[in-house]
């Protein structure tokens, strides 16, 4: 298991998911309006090719907003994971081993859908480019397919950050735990 060490970069790739969190929830809530608005009320849109290309836009945004943070994904988990091991038993959420484990199966199937995307991007034409329609079009399956775990990251990736501050809080392993001592400098009290 990979875990950042480095405290700086950690709280770096932490604001690279706050800023992830943020925008996707934008993009979802963005999405739910125009799906609200351009759809009947059994959910079927009023206009398939309109509906299909928002939804196109929906997925690229969010593959977009990811894309700072998939690099370092992996630690962030790994990191998670170890802090979560190390905190007391009671400050534990039940849920953030499964979310954990959530984020794990939406990265794994995340670097697996990149590895197909660069395969594809090596068979097509010499002339796709971006612009183009078999660029275009092939792209946007890539970013379809790769929509559901992005959304799982949004949904659960709140977990890494919720983790982290309960370990930030958790008493130290290294130090003892604060002593109540005297306070000096005041007179005793005055026995009768």
């Amino acid at each position: 298991m990979t875990i950042s060490a480095d405290h700086t970069a950690h709280r770096e790739y932490l604001r690279h998911l706050d800023s992830y969190l943020s925008d996707s929830k934008q993009t979802l809530d963005a999405w739910d309006v125009y799906s609200d608005e351009h759809t009947d009320l059994d959910g079927w849109p009023h206009d398939d090719h309109a509906y299909g290309l928002r939804a196109s836009q929906r997925d690229a945004d969010t593959h977009t907003a990811f894309e700072p943070l998939r690099t370092n994904a992996r630690l962030l988990l790994g990191t998670a994971e170890t802090q979560l091991a190390h905190l007391p038993a009671n400050t534990v959420q039940s849920r953030w081993v499964y979310q954990l484990g959530v984020l794990h199966a939406a990265l794994e199937r995340l670097e697996g859908l990149q590895e197909q995307w660069t395969t594809t991007l090596d068979t097509l034409p010499a002339n796709a480019r971006p612009g183009s329609p078999v660029f275009d079009n092939a792209l946007a399956e890539h970013h379809a397919e790769s929509w559901s775990y992005l959304d799982d990251w949004a949904t659960h990736g709140q977990a890494l950050r919720e983790i982290n501050s309960a370990a930030l809080k958790a008493p130290s392993r290294l130090a003892p735990p604060p002593t109540t001592a005297p306070v000096t400098g005041r007179a005793a009290p005055v026995r009768k």
